[in-house]
């Protein structure tokens, strides 16, 4: 396989089904269905399962990178619903990911916990794969409108949205977009040496940016259409063949 999608809010699923694997991991089992994309398998996983089930502080984000890494893939592109704290961003928009802020708590958040699994420390600067940012960037040329920017992702805890004030403090902090999932799958991709990059989609403006309270868009044709946007580019982002050999992410460990 050529990679894996892995969808959140909104995106439910890729399209041509071939089969499902039920993979086996030692935090427990995964669902992947594998689709057919053109010539090329694709792996893809609904990160909050059938029927949006799963709140985002209870998605099992282990078990299901650790799948992935099972099935031999090393690429992984996400797709995430959020609430926009930049005015430039409105509902609709498009925003590649370049770097994330983890204002979650209580999430397990690392692979390994001391004990038999010892202590690694790994290597953030570069969060979100710089090799398959620049795959996505080239496919949006040609995909108009494309990314309407690039942008900070902060992750909340959830399942409740931010306040105002702590809107205004992520913007302070230079967040551009809130959401509730990328921490810890971020994290734990790199520490499995995989590539990972995601795509956001603004479905509301963030409590405080528009006077009453927040209002969510999903239903909205414009997001519908933004949605199916997002499943085209990342799949199509994954047809041609990807290397490790320009970027860090399989040796982001670093040595104690």
């Amino acid at each position: 396989m050529n990679g894996a999608i892995i969808g959140g809010t909104g995106f439910y699923d890729a399209g041509d089904l071939l089969r499902t694997e039920s993979v086996e991991t030692p935090f427990g089992t995964v669902d992947v269905e594998i689709i057919r994309h053109g010539d090329s398998e694709l792996g893809f996983l609904n990160r909050h399962g059938k029927g949006h089930s799963v709140p985002p502080h209870k998605v099992n984000y282990k078990a299901n990178l650790k799948a992935l890494e099972m099935l031999g893939i090393r690429h992984v592109l996400a797709g995430t619903a959020v609430g926009s704290c930049n005015p430039d961003f409105q509902n609709g928009d498009l925003i590649l990911l370049t770097d994330l802020i983890d204002n979650t708590r209580g999430r397990s958040l690392t692979y390994f916990d001391g004990g038999e699994s010892g202590v690694k420390h790994f290597d953030m600067s570069d969060p979100y794969c710089r090799n398959l940012r620049k795959r996505m960037s080239e496919t949006a040329k040609d995909q108009p409108p494309g990314f309407k920017g690039e942008g900070v992702y902060c992750c909340s805890e959830g399942p409740r949205f931010e306040t105002a004030a702590e809107v205004r403090m992520i913007r302070q902090w230079g967040g551009d977009v809130v959401g509730m999932t990328n921490v810890p799958e971020a994290q734990l991709a790199k520490e499995l040496g995989l590539c990972y990059a995601a795509v956001s989609v603004v479905v509301n403006m963030a409590t405080g940016m528009e006077q009453g309270a927040v209002d969510l868009e999903y239903g909205d044709g414009l997001i519908k259409a933004s949605m199916q946007r997002l499943r085209k580019l990342l799949k199509d982002s994954l047809i041609a063949p990807l290397d490790q050999d320009h970027c860090g992410c399989s040796n982001a460990l670093i040595p104690l």
